[in-house]
């Protein structure tokens, strides 16, 4: 499909720097197609109104780490300042990382970030650039390894705030806590699975009162989240991998409640990619591996029946998704709605609640290895 059929004009005053407090506090436009009204202003704390009891929710709990790093290049010459996000780990001492400005570095060069660490031992943190990709990408080995390197990147880490916020202020404490989910405990993603931020334990304790499930995955978010679609079809895009894990026993509880007429509400694209990821022959299957699954409109889903996701960034690959689920001209009504009313748009913005288009009028579109 072109690309810019999905592009859409937001005000700047329309992205959210903050979240809301308490977090169940923020909107939420509900989305459902061939119903009258067919969009409807709500509360994310409207939630468990919205639900019915045997419904499934499925949560990311993964963990977002201090993935920003700033240092400088050192050895030959100048020492010019290096910015790198980190965005997949290969093994315990290597990561690839997106790093700026790219052209001031090549491989065999050296990175320090920072001078001292709050644990003596560890004195700067180090690391080569083995490789250089494009994009601005790279591949850094560090002189730390495992449970060491984990700390001294937590040290001197920020959070990975996305570009249209770090653009506009600096991370701050605040952001330690507000860019984490309640269910945040497998460490692993830079950027959060922002559908998640939304709740509160008490509202897990009214969706429990009204019988709702609650399961848990993973899928370790990348940075690869933000990149707009930059090709003009969407065929020559290529999605990055992310690593995601679906046991067994929530996989078999899923495809039990739904046997009994319960739905699957994804919170988060990254909870829907990775059931999409899982789901054969009409039933999930156990998952641990990398996944990257590309959906577009035309893509049949397969496990998930009811999507709570943000509102997305324009020609951004969750755009496109959120079209697929509940159909590109409904999405871009929703969207034109939304900043009609004076939604809070991104990661730190206001939610939608969107329910599956007719599955009888989408065709499979195998995604890309």
């Amino acid at each position: 499909m072109r690309t810019d059929l999905f592009d859409f004009e937001l005000p700047p005053e329309r992205i959210a720097l903050r979240p809301v407090s308490p977090r169940d506090a923020a909107r939420m436009l509900v989305v459902r197609p061939g119903a009258a009204p067919e969009l409807e202003d709500r509360m994310v704390a409207d939630l468990p109104d919205l639900l019915r009891p045997g419904d499934q929710l499925v949560v990311n709990e993964t963990k977002v780490i201090p993935a920003r790093l700033v240092g400088r290049r050192i050895g030959r010459g100048a020492e010019p300042r290096i910015e790198a996000t980190l965005h997949r780990r290969l093994d315990g001492a290597r990561w690839r990382a997106f790093v700026k400005p790219a052209k001031r570095l090549a491989p065999g060069d050296t990175l320090r970030f920072g001078d001292e660490g709050r644990v003596c031992f560890l004195g700067q943190l180090d690391a080569t650039v083995e490789e250089k990709g494009e994009g601005g990408e790279v591949t850094l080995a560090f002189a730390f390894h495992g449970p060491v390197l984990d700390q001294a990147v937590a040290e001197r880490g920020e959070m990975p705030l996305p570009p249209y916020i770090a653009g506009r202020r600096p991370a701050d404490a605040q952001d330690r806590s507000d860019y984490q989910t309640v269910f945040a405990r497998a460490e692993g993603s830079v950027a959060a699975p922002t559908a998640g931020l939304h709740f509160t334990e008490s509202l897990l304790a009214r969706l429990a009162a009204r019988e709702i499930g609650l399961h848990r995955v993973t899928l370790h978010v990348g940075a690869g989240t933000f990149l707009p679609v930059k090709a003009e079809d969407t065929d020559a895009h290529r999605m990055h991998a992310e690593w995601g894990e679906l046991d067994a026993a929530t996989a078999a509880a899923l495809n039990e409640a739904r046997r009994r007429g319960g739905r699957i509400v994804a919170v988060g694209s990254t909870s829907l990619r990775l059931l999409e990821s899982a789901a054969a022959a009409g039933e999930l299957e156990p998952f641990a591996g990398e996944t990257a699954i590309f959906i577009t409109p035309g893509y049949r889903f397969r496990a998930v029946d009811v999507l709570m996701t943000n509102f997305h960034l324009p020609r951004s690959t969750l755009f496109m998704l959120a079209a697929a689920f509940a159909g590109l001209d409904r999405i871009k009504r929703a969207y034109a709605h939304a900043v009609a009313a004076g939604y809070r748009f991104y990661s730190y913005g206001d939610a939608s609640l969107l329910f599956r288009a007719d599955a009888a009028a989408q065709s499979v579109v195998t995604p890309p290895p």
